[in-house]
């Protein structure tokens, strides 16, 4: 078959149902192999070889996540096929998507900038002759990513087009008309001005998104939120950090809260701080990072120090702490046993702060902060923060139980990184949209951009990964909705959606050129917006760490 030739869609699906089987054959081979050089005879991990094997098994991580990434693009195409939706563009999208993914599995992987995992190096030559000797596999690669589709896809957008979003659930697809709405009316022409002025997002931007439900989408409606699941908070989040990332991040400082006080929380707990903030009443930040151990949490070294009366006395310095002049509690993380080391030492507390003004960010006595200056991700500002002597209630003790912060927190990861792939598709929505934009405005040699190939193919690898990444984080989703363990899932809908967003921004500001280059222009800002989500929440790397060992833990293929 060629590319001239009609496709049906049913014979698509199938065809892409036959490459996801042989693509986890691949990866089952790639996870047995790393597996065997991780190993003691006894069958217990070694943690050295794991140190000393980073890279391959990060290489393994990366070929798991291109492979659940074609596994649920395949379900997307599906679900689209059965309702109808399967048109030409979604069919260009997965055929796009397949032929790109599956010659990087068979080539190599991009993980960073420069580093590729390639099948030699990781001794599967022999599992990446079989993959591309499969009919389907080949098919693909020939009929895929080619120059036609992507011509044909970016006409499309150009035009006003749009690629399937629906989810085939009614409430879900009235949230995301709702919320993009929104995002378009009150947030997008604003954004630009916002991100200059290094201004907070304005509080009644903050009100209107309380009234909708932002800050309780997943809280239980005994404490009064909606309830409505990880997924409906995916397109919450999606949608409005399409707009701007600050207002999509707004919610997390939410997510992590309730789910460490719905997860951890004594009844009372929950009672008092969950509808408040599900409200919107109170607006929560979490205070964990501290200078010079990042996500070494073992190392943590803020105290916590029970007093006579009950209270806990805070001690120590923290930093990047997201939102923490204006909120109103904090989550924070703190040593109450320095006898014990590494993790089992910590302790979280809910700990009441007073609201700060921009004349006095910190009035708390106890506490104090500097803002510290960033590229990007403005609009809720990063903060160094000194405690000295600072008092926390004896109610504050999440769950009132010493020892366990570092556990409850391990906890909230998933459905903080499940966020946090949403605000990266989100971004890379908005840097595909503002270089289609672009690339059909601006003109050079008498054409416009968008009629030039290598533009083209850049807008048309953007959109299909866009959508790539999105149909992953909301697998994730969806299995943390149905009470599954997902912490591989998790990481990889955050591994994979970074990059894109990066890849996104990237590319966007290059479709601008000069322009790109320039303050006043807003893919300026999207490209520093988007450089973060590749290391808060975890960096890639620790993404990629925490996919590998849970391959390594279980016999499950990717």
């Amino acid at each position: 078959m060629t590319t001239a030739e009609p496709i049906v869609a049913e014979e698509l699906i199938d065809r892409a149902d036959i490459a996801v089987s042989a693509s986890r054959d691949f990866c089952a081979r790639a996870q047995s192999v790393t597996r065997s050089g991780v190993t003691r005879k006894d069958g217990s991990t070694d943690g050295v070889a794991m140190n000393n094997q980073q890279r391959r098994l990060h290489g393994l991580a990366w070929i798991a996540t291109y492979v659940e990434t074609l596994a649920q693009a395949a379900n997307w195409a599906r679900s689209l096929h059965a309702s109808g939706r399967f048109r030409e563009a979604e069919m260009n999208v997965l055929l796009i998507g397949f032929g790109e993914y599956l010659a990087s599995l068979a080539d190599g992987i991009a993980m960073s900038q420069n580093e590729y995992v390639r099948p030699r190096e990781l001794d599967i030559l022999d599992a990446a002759a079989a993959l591309t000797a499969n009919p389907a596999i080949t098919w693909f690669l020939d009929n895929g990513n080619t120059a036609d589709r992507r011509r044909s896809l970016v006409g499309h957008l150009s035009a006003g087009g749009t690629i399937a979003d629906m989810l085939g659930d009614t409430d879900l697809d009235m949230v995301r008309e709702q919320f993009r709405r929104f995002a378009q009316e009150k947030v997008s022409p604003h954004a630009h001005e916002w991100h200059l002025a290094n201004a907070l997002v304005p509080i009644s931007v903050v009100e209107e998104m309380a009234e909708l439900g932002v800050f309780g989408i997943s809280v239980d409606p005994r404490f009064g939120g909606l309830g409505m699941g990880k997924l409906a908070m995916c397109v919450v989040t999606e949608e409005l950090s399409r707009a701007w990332i600050a207002a999509g991040s707004l919610g997390t400082r939410a997510e992590i809260a309730c789910e460490l006080i719905g997860n951890a929380g004594t009844e009372e707990q929950k009672a008092t701080w969950l509808p408040r903030i599900a409200s919107g009443e109170i607006l929560p930040t979490a205070v964990f990072t501290e200078p010079d151990t990042g996500s070494d949490l073992a190392k943590l070294r803020t105290r916590a120090t029970r007093q006579p009366n009950g209270d806990w006395r805070i001690d120590g310095n923290k930093t990047w702490i997201t939102h923490a002049a204006r909120s109103d509690v904090m989550t924070l993380l703190a040593r109450t046993d320095p006898s014990i080391p590494g993790h089992d030492g910590l302790s979280m507390f809910i700990a009441a702060k007073p609201r700060g003004t921009e004349e006095d960010p910190f009035p708390a006595q106890g506490m104090s902060g500097g803002e510290i200056e960033v590229l990007g991700y403005r609009g809720m500002r990063e903060y160094e923060l000194s405690f000295d002597g600072f008092r926390v209630d004896a109610a504050g003790l999440l769950g009132g139980v010493e020892g366990q912060g570092f556990k409850q927190l391990m906890e909230t990861f998933e459905a903080a990184r499940i966020q946090t792939a949403a605000r990266a598709v989100g971004v890379a929505w908005n840097a595909f949209d503002l270089g289609l934009k672009y690339a059909n405005e601006r003109k050079q040699f008498g054409a416009l951009l968008s009629y030039f190939p290598r533009v083209s193919d850049k807008l048309a690898l953007m959109a299909v990964e866009t959508v790539l990444a999105r149909e992953l984080t909301y697998f994730a989703a969806r299995e943390k909705d149905q009470g599954r363990r997902c912490d591989v899932e998790a990481g990889m809908a955050k591994l994979l959606a970074a990059r894109v967003a990066w890849s996104n921004a990237d590319t966007a500001l290059q479709v601008h050129g000069g322009n790109g280059y320039a303050l006043e222009y807003p893919i300026s800002r999207v490209l520093c917006d988007a450089r973060i989500l590749n290391i808060f929440e975890g960096a890639a790397e620790i993404q990629a760490t925490v996919i590998a060992r849970g391959l390594m833990a279980s016999r499950r293929n990717a």
